[in-house]
């Protein structure tokens, strides 16, 4: 009998160290420099962060274009973005699809902001948010805002689709306010 319970706890351990996705990176704290990055967005023009200093900027990263949560996070940012524009705030989303991808998806969901294309996941690893599910990688579902000094105002681990939009357009007008 402990035989077999030592093989299904074997197995079990085994199955979620399959399932679970491993971590790439730490995740930069606030107060702490945003990590740099140069990637291209669904137009194919470069961008660096360096082109945000001296303002907010909400960084938006999601797992996969055209997914049903993924979709609506966007659509709520692109709803929502003449609010951004209001207080002087920049978005972006980041995801590891490539350039032809958020092209088809920025187009097929008129979002007018920036996609950033990180194929090979390196902007994702430095904020710590890569998952490596074995056969593929993604960009956990998380969020941060960068202040107009470059450094990390804010960042978001649990994101729900459905109303984080509000949720950074509110917290950007109180940053703003303190800051």
């Amino acid at each position: 009998m402990r035989i077999k319970i030592l093989a299904v706890l074997a197995i079990l351990a085994l199955i979620a160290a399959v399932a679970a996705p491993l971590t790439a990176g730490d995740t930069p704290e606030a107060g702490s420099d945003a990590p740099a990055f140069k990637l291209q967005d669904q137009n194919g023009d470069w961008h660096d962060l360096a082109d945000y200093r001296g303002q907010w900027l909400a960084i938006y990263f999601y797992p996969k274009n055209d997914t049903p949560g993924c979709t609506t996070e966007a659509c709520n940012f692109r709803d929502n973005i003449y609010a951004f524009k209001a207080i002087g705030a920049n978005v972006v989303g980041v995801s590891v699809d490539d350039v032809e991808s958020h092209r088809e998806f920025a187009d097929k969901y008129k979002l007018p902001f920036i996609l950033l294309a990180d194929e090979g996941g390196e902007m994702a690893q430095s904020y710590g948010v890569l998952r490596d599910w074995k056969l593929t990688q993604i960009a956990a579902r998380q969020s941060f805002i960068v202040a107009p000094d470059g450094t990390i105002a804010k960042h978001y681990e649990k994101v729900d689709p459905d109303t984080h939009t509000q949720e950074v357009l509110e917290d950007l007008k109180t940053l703003m306010q303190s800051g």
